[in-house]
């Protein structure tokens, strides 16, 4: 057992985890099998190979690989090594992966070796020559002769990259007490214990796969079963064959589930909780989810930087889970502020943005405050509901796309003289991007021309799925866009 002043490392974790569950499954993929004794040796020896490729306390590691076994031995063996986990979004070009290896100045980059019809190794050396070391996955981790580290519970953790409104991404640091304080969080609302299989369909990039799933399960003892791209009957079959009881996820992965017409041929029944959010949640959906599969079902919002700030809990009434993200947890006070904007302070607020103190200090005020650029409402017993947003984020199925990076983009396009990009509500994708482009004088585009351009360069569910163009953008007194007006033409 670890001394009290490292209890909330990932090192500490893990050790108490194979010390109280042993022989119990830690992860199940496919063919593999680890208990938690079997998971935590299998960390080790990464961690021991990290550290003899140089990895040393304080260094990054960056991750781009799809959910899988690979991936957790991979992120946890790089955590116990000393250093800070780097995740990268699979769905990113190579462009956007390098960008955030460069400024990341990560020591090695773990990648999986193919994902869907890719090579992303290949893609970033076309790029360039500078990649740090290469782990190439899948790999049998070839441990070092070498000691691990001491972990300090106020050492930085990961750095999760997220779009920032300037179309310029930010890496929001997080220290070990933080990322396992929500984590712990979320598990203890969730009612998660050691005799819970979790299945992750949301992605380890993201916080929800990897704070609210990887590490939730390394603080209960819950079993870690990943599932890389979801598909509602592959989703089923590990449903019934691994008795799966946690399943969260956006909305959409709910509906599918709900509609497919083979459901019935599926034994379901070990399901007991699925929690969502990310997206407006239709009370039907929550009724359904209650009465055809008798669910808890839970709602619940945070972001980059908060990672988990408020939750419904067990118990609340489906009108409550559908119309709120429910109320303030993990040590998080929230206010509103002007213009009834979000604020949230706590001890798991990010630590900052990566080399930007200005960011930093435009996202946290002062007094501690982090402004979320949400606009909300609180009821009589402090359940939030978010109303709106004050940045012109919108979310495509699950994915936060700010459009100012798209509008970057599109801005390198000949014959685009301007463009604004909004979203419009979409019935499978919760919402999809509008490009609203004006072209230069003697320029002549297709939408067609406007989205394959986007499609070389953003990732998927960044490009805008219509193209509407304008002799020019209605604009205010000040000259801002009234991307206001924009969504009203599209709605």
């Amino acid at each position: 057992m670890a001394d009290v002043p490292s209890r909330q490392t990932v090192s500490a974790v893990l050790d108490r985890a194979a010390a109280s569950y042993i022989d119990a499954e830690a992860l199940v993929d496919g063919e593999v099998r680890l208990t938690w004794l079997e998971l935590r040796s299998a960390v080790l020896d990464a961690a021991r190979a990290l550290v003899g490729m140089g990895v040393q306390p304080g260094d990054r590691v960056a991750l781009c690989a799809p959910n899988s076994a690979q991936w957790v031995v991979a992120a946890l063996g790089a955590l116990c090594a000393g250093a800070a986990l780097v995740p990268i979004n699979t769905r990113f070009t190579a462009t956007e992966t390098w960008d955030v290896v460069r400024r990341s100045a990560a020591r090695v980059l773990v990648v999986e070796g193919e994902f869907l019809g890719r090579d992303r190794e290949a893609e970033l050396r076309a790029l360039s020559p500078e990649l740090p070391a290469v782990v190439r996955l899948p790999v049998e981790w070839l441990a070092s002769d070498v000691d691990l580290p001491e972990l300090a519970e106020d050492q930085l953790c990961d750095v999760m990259f997220t779009s920032g409104t300037t179309g310029r991404s930010k890496g929001a640091m997080s220290a070990h007490r933080q990322s396992l304080g929500v984590a712990e969080a979320w598990a203890a609302c969730g009612e998660l214990t050691s005799a819970d299989r979790y299945l992750i369909v949301n992605p380890f990039f993201h916080t929800f796969g990897y704070k609210a799933g990887i590490l939730a399960c390394l603080m209960t003892g819950a079993t870690i079963v990943p599932q890389p791209v979801f598909d509602v009957v592959e989703t089923m079959r590990l449903i019934e064959r691994e008795r799966i009881t946690v399943l969260p996820g956006p909305p959409t992965i709910f509906q599918a589930l709900l509609d497919h017409p083979d459901r019935g041929s599926f034994d379901l029944s070990s399901l007991r909780l699925v929690v969502t959010g990310a997206a407006v949640v239709p009370v039907v959906l929550i009724e359904r989810l209650r009465t055809e599969l008798s669910l808890t079902v839970l709602t619940a919002y945070g972001l980059t930087e908060a990672v988990v700030a408020t939750m419904c809990r067990p118990g609340d009434s489906p009108e409550t889970v559908a119309h709120t993200c429910g109320a303030p947890m993990a040590g998080f006070e929230l206010r509103l502020g002007e213009r009834d904007e979000v604020l949230l302070r706590g001890p798991n607020v990010m630590l900052g943005y990566l080399d930007d103190p200005d960011a930093t200090a435009a996202a946290i005020d002062a007094d501690g405050w982090l402004h979320t650029g949400d606009v909300g409402v609180l009821d009589e017993r402090g359940y939030l509901s978010i109303t709106d947003r004050l940045k012109d984020m919108y979310i495509c199925g699950g994915f936060n796309v700010y459009p100012a990076e798209v509008e970057q983009a599109l801005a390198r396009l000949p014959g685009v003289a301007e463009s604004a990009v909004v979203g419009m509500a979409d019935a499978r994708l919760g919402e999809v991007g509008v490009a609203h482009v004006v072209t230069a004088p003697g320029s002549s585009l297709s939408a067609d021309d406007v989205i394959a351009f986007c499609r070389e360069r953003l990732a998927n569910y960044k490009v805008p799925r219509a193209v509407e163009f304008h002799p020019a953008l209605p604009r205010n007194a000040m000259g801002k866009v009234l991307k206001t007006q924009l969504r009203k033409e599209n709605a």
